[in-house]
């Protein structure tokens, strides 16, 4: 295992900079996550990590030691693509230790690396089928066992459950959050879905753009988004916008809406008429007779745990869930509150969260 530091790193390709200078440094064995939308450059950061791409500018160190100009096959990183890339004709016997074999290491230890892979894994009644006779969950565990037989520094995952249904997905996330336990390894892995960084991670890494927006810790992050992208972006359901000005009296400091609507906020300085985006998440919505925003219904769906409420406030279109089951129609109004404390607060000019909010 090994720490990974990050110093300014930048990718071009000609004249077009994909990234701007990532600057991240990962401890020995911890678990980080690498998430944005499609473009952003989490998978080229992931592969100039490796080896597969060059380093434009800047410096990548992994265990102290500068790894610019070192090969990948000398970087000692094990790679899990999203594709499995297995070898069709080989058995997930020879799958697994096809490495090992090139590298001609010594069999007794290969097959003792096999063994302790297989069992990890739960691939021990599979051994002699070929990649064709596996489901996609069993091809991921192929790949991941050929990762765990070269004992990497680091263990690169580049989105490895994209394939896979929505129950192998999640059975898929709880094995290799266990795997990384056992192991204590450190584990660099990029998704697009938030739902696998916020379960999955030690420490996320929000990109947008090619630039780091955010990192911190999965609660750090949910509770605290730095600005209005990473708020929208982690949390499933989003978090809702509603734009507004402060107003402040001698008692009370609240977001006045275009309509009038007055929603208290709480922990902010910013001078009365500032504009400002309320955010906020849909389970802090609450049925409240004499609360001040106002939704009018569009879409309801019962989801048997919850309710799921889509509709408008102030023309903003929000979802509020409810644990209970609610009795409402599309066209009615609810009447709903939020703790003042749950209130998110950003800058209506550069979307970056207020002081103190």
């Amino acid at each position: 295992m090994a720490d990974l530091h990050l110093d300014n790193v930048k990718k071009r390709y000609g004249s077009l900079e994909i990234l701007h200078g990532i600057d991240l440094a990962v401890a020995d064995g911890e678990f980080v996550v690498l998430v944005g939308p499609s473009g952003c450059g989490k998978s080229t950061l992931l592969r100039m990590i490796a080896g597969l791409e060059t380093v434009s500018d800047g410096e990548i160190r992994i265990g102290g030691r500068r790894a610019n100009e070192v090969p990948p096959q000398k970087r000692n990183i094990s790679m899990v693509f999203q594709s499995y890339a297995l070898f069709p004709h080989m058995s997930v016997k020879d799958n697994i230790t096809f490495g090992p074999r090139i590298r001609r290491e010594d069999p007794e230890a290969t097959a003792e690396k096999l063994k302790r892979a297989a069992s990890i894994l739960n691939l021990g009644a599979y051994l002699d089928r070929r990649p064709g006779q596996l489901s996609g969950g069993q091809r991921q565990r192929v790949a991941m066992g050929r990762s765990i037989v070269r004992d990497p520094d680091l263990f690169l995952f580049d989105e490895p459950l994209s394939n896979l249904d929505a129950q192998l997905r999640v059975q898929m996330r709880t094995e290799i959050k266990a795997l990384h336990h056992k192991f204590e390894s450190t584990i660099i892995y990029v998704t697009h879905d938030q739902i696998e960084a916020m379960t999955m991670a030690d420490r996320i890494v929000v990109m947008n753009g090619g630039r780091i927006e955010q990192v911190g810790t999965p609660l750090e992050l949910y509770d605290r988004p730095v600005n209005l992208f990473v708020a929208g972006f982690l949390g499933s359901p989003a978090m809702s916008f509603i734009e507004g000005a402060v107003s402040r009296s001698d008692h009370a400091v609240a977001v006045r809406l275009s309509d009038g609507t007055m929603v208290p906020v709480a922990g902010t300085s910013a001078p009365d008429g500032t504009g400002v985006v309320l955010g906020i998440r849909p389970e802090h919505y609450r049925l409240d007779p004499a609360g001040p925003i106002r939704l009018v219904v569009d879409v309801v769906e019962p989801t048997g745990s919850e309710s799921h409420i889509y509709g408008r406030v102030d023309q903003a279109a929000i979802r509020a869930v409810f644990r209970e089951r609610i009795s409402v129609r599309p066209g009615e109004t609810l009447q709903l509150a939020v703790n003042p404390e749950k209130v998110h607060l950003f800058d209506a000019s550069t979307g970056l969260r207020l002081p103190g909010a």
